[in-house]
């Protein structure tokens, strides 16, 4: 199971959202490159971040501070989404050494869109869809489309795209566990690996993902939860559950053992 550890970005700060309200934030550092170097320390091997005002404006706002990430860490995939809907911001961002690029509103206001650039930039495009009620939303969450969630993944796995995020919106921030039941469901739909997001609060929850890891369910996306302490990356002990950024399962135990620090 891969640990992606998220960065939100705004105004060139580290934030966090409740169930991505823009006037529901929280700042939790204002170095974006020192908290993906703490991740990379803790064993993290890629890392999600998310031009938070790029995704309401349309177009990339905190390309700058990217870069500077990428250019810090240049072992550490990243993969960005936010604000990207045009072939020119995706060259941008892998130019600089982005490894994936995620389409959200963009893929699904203009699915033709997709196909066109999983052929320009094959290997290099992820999908997000944001659900809520398994309808998804667009616009940095501030609009419920009518689109499926399972219809639009198979669509996109047709298009050649290389994983699906999911993330129930309902649940981001919110650490009131993942929404397995929807994750499993589109997991089983399609062959692409699915990666989960939203909702993760503690080990339970990694533990929980883990089990349906063979139905496609191949990384996580955690956020709030390794902020506020509740779930910690220690990849440097006897027995340690995240090697390369991938959660092994027998150090689990060995893990809730760990001293949060």
């Amino acid at each position: 199971m891969l640990l992606i550890p998220a960065i939100d970005l705004k105004g060139g700060q580290c934030v966090r959202l409740r169930q991505g309200e823009m006037d529901d934030v929280t700042v939790f550092s204002d170095s974006p490159v020192e908290m993906a170097q703490q991740w990379f320390d803790a064993g993290a091997r890629r890392l999600h971040m998310v031009d938070l005002d790029g995704a309401v404006s349309g177009k990339p706002e905190n390309a700058g501070v990217i870069h500077e990430v990428v250019e810090a860490l240049p072992e550490m995939e990243i993969q960005v989404g936010g604000g990207i809907r045009d072939e020119d911001s995706i060259e941008a961002y892998l130019d600089a050494g982005v490894r994936f690029v995620i389409l959200g509103t963009k893929a699904v206001n203009a699915p033709h869109f997709v196909g066109d650039v999983c052929v320009e930039f094959p290997g290099h495009i992820i999908v997000g869809l944001d659900a809520k009620n398994g309808k998804v939303a667009t616009d940095g969450w501030s609009k419920l489309s009518h689109h499926d969630v399972v219809d639009m993944a198979k669509h996109f796995e047709q298009d050649g795209v290389e994983a699906i995020i999911f993330t129930d919106i309902s649940r981001d921030g919110m650490m009131q566990g993942v929404n397995l039941d929807s994750t499993v469901e589109l997991a089983a739909a399609i062959t692409i690996p699915v990666i989960a997001s939203g909702g993760v609060t503690d080990m339970n929850d990694i533990d929980a993902l883990c089990a349906i890891e063979e139905e496609g369910v191949r990384g996580v996306i955690i956020g709030r939860a390794i902020y506020e302490g509740t779930l910690v990356l220690k990849p440097r002990w006897s027995g340690q559950p995240v090697v390369d950024g991938e959660f092994v399962p027998d150090g689990a135990a060995a893990y809730r053992e760990q001293v949060l620090v």
